[in-house]
């Protein structure tokens, strides 16, 4: 099984970009966005659980990231609004076959599939 994401790109800031996660014909029961910025570890940044559409988000992008589910295309999307230098960064989308409850979504380790990346670059 693989995972797609795209829509990265370069976007001043302020500006708006959707990404977009999809698996090979199947759904899971939790994603999940992560990124890592040069020389930073990888963060958690959203995830949401298929089953109820419940979400997380980390604080920095609480009220401009929002991250939301297309059953009918088993397509995950993060839409990313008034982005900021510091969300320049490469974003993973990852996935898991279990439904994590919500205080979970943040642990990396918890997610058995990964997509390649996409480059986010938010500047001027």
């Amino acid at each position: 099984v693989q995972l797609q994401a795209s829509g990265g790109g370069l976007v001043q800031p302020g500006g708006s970009l959707r990404l977009t996660c999809a698996a090979s014909g199947r759904s899971f029961g939790t994603y999940a966005w992560f990124r890592q910025a040069p020389g930073k570890e990888r963060e958690f940044v959203t995830g949401i659980r298929w089953s109820d559409g419940n979400t997380k988000y980390t604080d920095s992008v609480k009220g401009r990231f929002t991250i939301s589910r297309e059953k009918a295309n088993k397509t995950v999307y993060l839409q990313m609004n008034s982005l900021k230098p510091e969300d320049t960064a490469v974003y993973y989308c990852a996935a898991d076959s279990r439904s994590w409850i919500i205080g979970s979504m943040g642990r990396a380790d918890l997610y058995d599939y990964w997509g390649p990346g996409t480059q986010v670059t938010v500047s001027s």
